[in-house]
């Protein structure tokens, strides 16, 4: 079985900066020539100059922007399961991420001059992609200017092209404002796919049991309003799991039914009973059914402990059969079980790096071949992809000072080939290696870190770069924003502060109730005192920086500690937390009611809403403002980005603000992410004094500028 869905957007957001639009604070930048007339450029060119530092810990020379952000040669490879063709995505002629297959020959390898494009979207990038188990047909998802409402399609993928043809996608899950998820296959069932969508009812998500080659599909579990997710059970390919999130106390209970088949079982066999309970507080939930027809299972969960354990249990009775394991640090991560057998064959865990946990001695010896095989020491490896056999893999290595190399495994035969590099533009330059750090709060709590040194010696301006949830975390791993960072000259520091996931129910929620002016916050500013005390960086070149949560982490530092940064980049982050809770989309009804036990009651608190949202304090702000936002966010709407930009510029306070009209949460076309990338590089250099590649206007960007066409400014 393979479960699969779109990606989140609000963690990891892209780089971005803006037009100047008022005085901004001295820098010693130099500067050339007034710029040439280019829509929304800023006022000045920005001379690249010798290096500030004696010794980089990145190249020497610039490293261009449209190779640290535009699309990857190749990416997200998958193997059919019958071994015959490889999948994967790469620009097409018109620089869209799209699907390419090719026809594998014995080695593996293939004939990448027969490499066939089978989809054509002209736009929005292509960026999840899965075979289904007949081995000729390919899925995807993909969204509209960045709403989320993304759909399910299908392609041909070994039709006959010799015209050059490039075959028309199925719209599986067509309707407008209809939105996708929850989507499972199973090579028991290779004609059928199940997938939970809300086109009954907009707030909820049924699942529905789709042919995909016919296209019909019909309702196969009915949401009765609370359930926020489902598990299937492999044998019967049956919806036998719901996770039910209560939205009166944010409570999750596992509801299970030893039947989803109503025709041929008894009431007493289909009907939902509740089995595991979770108060608010807790973490945990039903990962996997046994292969004893469902009778038990595999369930995390941290009752009775802070982290979670990863447990066998009876899913009639719910008693705990084995606690199988747990580690004191950190919540179980990912898991590996055979897929016929459902026997446990790996877990991982990450506090600071990924460690592995082996059950099965074979499944270890073919990770320590492809250790000691592969291209840096260093390198994580990752399980990409395997043929339904499990004879041939493709395998990732991951590693923090450059890019993602993919291999072939050949399991019988011992032996790595490689794939390809996902951008070999990168392996002509040096990178900065990623240090993984520990941080002491105020309060005495320990906080991971991953730091991204610009210079080996003396300290360097910072950019606090904050990851976006706040329910999430950061890696480590390669970031091209910190090694852009690097290169321009600024050190960058992540932190996992209190209420990011991973660390266990008492980490997480030490973050209840800490927004703005908490000890979310508190976290934010010890990593920077952190940072300068250990004489990484410059006291008075810091940028705090960040999408989403990031974003209002980023607008509550320049308002709550004004006089600690000396700019700031806000991507997509919320200004006002009660109208960012008003305006949420309507399927996230049943998490509400969690979010504010997080975040404290603004429904109900319109002092809390004050004291916590930015929007209220801007007089406070010193330091100037970059935002960018996507017209179309279904999460953070414009408005938030609006409020606050307007007031600001009201006030004279110095803010710049990008809008792009087919964007959402983030920007996911590059000809945007570059633009404003190149805007954010200048003002990062105007206002920190690092390096910056000149401003070149990025054809197919439809960057707009609000601030300046409210005032009429010339933006032609």
């Amino acid at each position: 079985m393979m479960v699969w869905a779109t990606r989140a957007l609000l963690t990891s957001l892209p780089a971005m900066g803006v037009a100047f639009l008022s005085p901004q604070r001295r820098s010693n930048v130099q500067l050339d020539h007034p710029s040439t007339n280019i829509k929304g450029a800023p006022d000045a060119h920005i001379r690249t100059f010798p290096s500030l530092f004696s010794k980089r810990t990145t190249s020497e020379e610039l490293i261009p922007r449209e190779i640290l952000f535009g699309n990857p040669e190749n990416t997200s490879p998958i193997l059919s399961p019958d071994g015959k063709n490889l999948a994967y995505l790469a620009p097409s002629p018109n620089g869209v991420m799209n699907i390419f297959i090719r026809n594998l020959l014995a080695n593996g390898e293939g004939d990448k001059s027969k490499d066939r494009m089978i989809t054509n979207e002209p736009k929005r990038a292509i960026r999840s992609v899965a075979w289904a188990y007949d081995s000729e047909t390919i899925l995807f998802m993909n969204d509209f200017d960045g709403d989320e409402n993304f759909h399910l399609f299908a392609v041909d993928a070994l039709g006959d092209d010799d015209d050059g043809t490039i075959p028309t996608p199925r719209d599986l899950t067509p309707g407008k404002d209809v939105k996708a998820q929850n989507i499972i296959t199973n090579y028991r069932y290779p004609n059928e796919i199940l997938v939970g969508t809300n086109q009954r009812d907009p707030k909820t998500f049924d699942m529905y049991r789709l042919f995909y080659k016919t296209g019909e599909m019909h309702l196969d579990t009915f949401n009765p309003g609370d359930v926020i997710g489902w598990k299937v059970e492999d044998e019967s390919f049956e919806v036998r799991g719901a996770t039910v999130r209560n939205e009166v106390d944010s409570s999750t209970t596992i509801r299970i039914r030893q039947s989803g088949d109503a025709v041929n079982n008894d009431e007493s066999e289909t009907e939902w009973k509740d089995v595991f309970h979770f108060p608010y507080g807790e973490e945990g939930g039903l990962i996997d059914f046994c292969a004893d027809g469902g009778k038990t299972g595999y369930l995390t969960s941290s009752l009775g402990r802070e982290t979670t354990a990863l447990l066998k249990v009876d899913l009639i009775s719910g008693e705990t059969i084995e606690e199988i394991y747990a580690n004191d640090k950190c919540n179980v991560g990912g898991i590996t079980l055979h897929k016929d057998t459902k026997e446990l064959r790996a877990l991982s865990h990450n506090y600071a790096r990924t460690e592995r946990v082996f059950y099965d001695r074979e499944l270890e010896k073919d990770y320590d071949f492809l250790k000691a095989n592969g291209p840096n020491p260093d390198a994580e490896v990752g399980v990409v992809s395997r043929t339904q056999d499990e004879s041939k893999w493709i395998v990732n290595y991951f590693q923090s000072d450059g890019p993602t190399a993919y291999f072939v495994y050949d399991k019988p035969n011992q032996a790595i080939t490689p794939l390809f590099v996902s951008n070999p533009k990168l392996l002509q330059y040096k990178f900065a290696p990623m240090e993984d750090v520990r941080i002491r709060s105020r309060d005495g709590l320990e906080l991971v870190g991953y730091l991204t040194r610009a210079c080996t010696e003396g300290p360097s301006p910072l950019i606090l770069l904050v990851h976006g949830g706040p329910w999430a975390r950061d890696y480590w791993g390669f970031d091209s924003r910190a090694q852009w960072f690097a290169n321009r000259g600024y050190a960058t520091l992540k932190i996992n502060y209190r209420g990011s996931t991973g660390y266990g129910k008492s980490f997480l929620h030490k973050g209840d109730g800490q927004w703005g002016v908490g000890d979310m916050q508190h976290d934010l500013t010890d990593s920077v005192k952190w940072a300068i005390n250990q004489g990484i960086a410059d006291a008075e070149n810091i940028c705090i920086y960040g999408g989403s949560y990031g974003g209002y982490a980023c607008l509550a530092g320049l308002t709550f500690t004004p006089d600690l940064y000396k700019c700031g980049v806000d991507i997509v982050g919320p200004s006002n937390i009660k109208t960012l809770l008003d305006s949420i989309p309507s399927y996230w009804a049943p998490l509400r009611n969690g979010m504010l036990l997080k975040i404290g009651d603004v429904d109900n608190d319109a002092e809390l809403n004050e004291r916590i949202s930015p929007l209220f304090h801007v007089d406070k702000i010193k330091a100037p403002l970059l935002i960018g936002q996507g017209a179309n966010d279904p999460r953070v709407k414009q408005a938030e980005a609006d409020q606050i930009a307007f007031s600001m510029q009201e006030k004279g306070i110095p803010v710049e603000y990008v809008l792009y009209p087919d964007e959402g949460h983030g920007f996911a076309r590059p000809e945007n992410r570059i633009d404003f990338n190149a805007r954010s590089e200048l003002f990062l250099a105007k206002h920190l004094g690092g390096r910056a590649e000149e401003f070149v206007e990025v054809k197919g960007s439809t960057a707009q500028f609000p601030l300046l066409e409210k005032k009429g400014g010339d933006v032609a």
